[in-house]
This record gives C-alpha cells, sequence and structure tokens, in this order.
C-alpha cells in the first residue's frame, strides 16, 4: 500500500478485497479512520459507526473530496454501541442495503475500542461505571459481530474477516489501566473462541503499536514516558496486506513489530 501524491492510497498487491461489505466502528477518528481510504473499492458497501455524528460527518465530507469509485456505497452510522440500541440501529443499517451486501465477495469488519477511565484498581467500586464500558467494548463487539454473521453466513466464494484491534495490553499489565488491559483481554479471548466455533473465519487479533493518536498520547502521558508515535497509515497499510494475504493462523494476536 503507497499514497499517492494526491493523497489517494492504493493497495499494491496481486489479491484484492473484491466486492466488499466493510464495517469499521470506531470510524470518526484516529485508527478506524485512517483504515476508510484503504477500503474504498467499486462496488462494495462501507459502514462507518461511531457516537459522534459530527466526526462523521466531517469524514463523510473528506471522503467526497476524494475520487469515489464506482458503485460505492458509504454509509454513516451514528450509535453508541454500549447500548442495546446502538447495536440495534447499526444492524438496521446494514439491512437497509441488504441487496448491496448480499452480491459482496468479502466481509470484513473492524473493530476498535476505546480508552476508559484512569485509576487504581480500588477506585472503580461502582458497577455501572465498570458495566457501562464493558458493555461499549466488549458486550457491543460480540453482538454486533454476532448480528453480522447470522445475517450474511458462509457461502461458496465469500471470504469473511474479522479484525479486533487490540493491543499489548491485551497480554501485559498496566498499573491504572484495569479497564482498558482487561477489555483489550477479553475481546482477544472472544475472538479466539470465534475462531475456534467458525473454521471458515478469518479472525485477527492486531495490535497496531504507538500510533500518533490522542489516545497513544494519553497512554504514554499517564505513563509519564516518551515515545515517538507513527503515523496511523503506517500501521493500517501492515494491516491491510496483511488481511490481503490471510497467512496467518485464524484466532492470532499478531503485533505491528511482529511483521
Amino acid at each position: 500500500i503507497k499514497a499517492n501524491n494526491d493523497n489517494k492510497r492504493t493497495i499494491k498487491s496481486s489479491k484484492t478485497l473484491g466486492r466488499c461489505l466493510c464495517i469499521i466502528t470506531g470510524a470518526s477518528k484516529g485508527f478506524g479512520r485512517s483504515l476508510v481510504p484503504y477500503i474504498l473499492q467499486a462496488g462494495s458497501v462501507v459502514l462507518l459507526v461511531a457516537r459522534s455524528g459530527l466526526l462523521l460527518e466531517e469524514l463523510k465530507t473528506d471522503l467526497e473530496n476524494l475520487t469515489v469509485p464506482l458503485g460505492l456505497v458509504v454509509n454513516c452510522v451514528s450509535a453508541d454501541l454500549g447500548t442495546a440500541e446502538g447495536v440495534a440501529k447499526t444492524l438496521e443499517a446494514r439491512l437497509k442495503s441488504s441487496l448491496s451486501f448480499l452480491i459482496c465477495q468479502s466481509i470484513l469488519s473492524f473493530f476498535i475500542a476505546s480508552l476508559g477511565a484512569i485509576s487504581q484498581f480500588c477506585s472503580f467500586t461502582d458497577p455501572a461505571q465498570v458495566n457501562a464500558y464493558i458493555s461499549f467494548n466488549v458486550s457491543s463487539a460480540l453482538a454486533l459481530t454476532a448480528g453480522v454473521l447470522q445475517a450474511l453466513p458462509q457461502r461458496p466464494g465469500r471470504k469473511r474477516t474479522v479484525v479486533n484491534v487490540s493491543s499489548v495490553f491485551a497480554h501485559k499489565p498496566l498499573p491504572r489501566w484495569v479497564l482498558y488491559c482487561t477489555a483489550k483481554a477479553a475481546r482477544d479471548m472472544m475472538f479466539k473462541v470465534l475462531a475456534e466455533e467458525e473454521t471458515d473465519l478469518k479472525v485477527l487479533s492486531y495490535s497496531p503499536g504507538p500510533m500518533d493518536t490522542e489516545m497513544q498520547e494519553e497512554i504514554f502521558r499517564q505513563m509519564g514516558v516518551r515515545h515517538e508515535l507513527m503515523p496511523c497509515q503506517k500501521s493500517g497499510a501492515k494491516l491491510l496486506n496483511l488481511v490481503l494475504d490471510g497467512d496467518f493462523p485464524s484466532g492470532a494476536h499478531i503485533d505491528f513489530f511482529d511483521l
């Protein structure tokens, strides 16, 4: 994948996603937003989901300034995936374009988490606060993935891939980050189980490395360390090449620095 002079990106590979349904949660900013230009392909359907309707509108405006491939459908959904209503709203948006989805060759979903409160373990005495974070970052990913897979089961010629945007902190404890580490660990295991159950499905937990995002800046600020942050597009390029090649065991956790 490379960036052209006109700021458009192309995938340099012998393989392509083909006609694809792509769902990106957390698409309004950061890593989720940086992935969008990579998956704009002719005849595809892209569903961009985020809590902020304003940021999604800004993203939609940016996309309109790009050269849009023929037959591309982009739907923006402002929804809080921490609620049943938000998950239902996202699945309903998928149903509204059911004809387009049915002819897709590939199903590609990216699930991106939020940061959450940063505090000592013993400060989390309110179950409602904990449940709200877990609901948004774990429960919603399970429910939304299950809904999409039910509606779009495997069939000959169809490739389905689910990408969980993970972190090194899914396996490495970090003081004061109990919510974040717990959710990342839970999501990794959740998608490992999915890989075991759905053997025709490619499942990947991808740790994108230290990227130049508000979340990463906050992580390093709280840790009191300095670290060079890379552009999101650099990690996104590696991820898309990895997905296209498919050269990983389903359910694997792969770090940016392993590639």
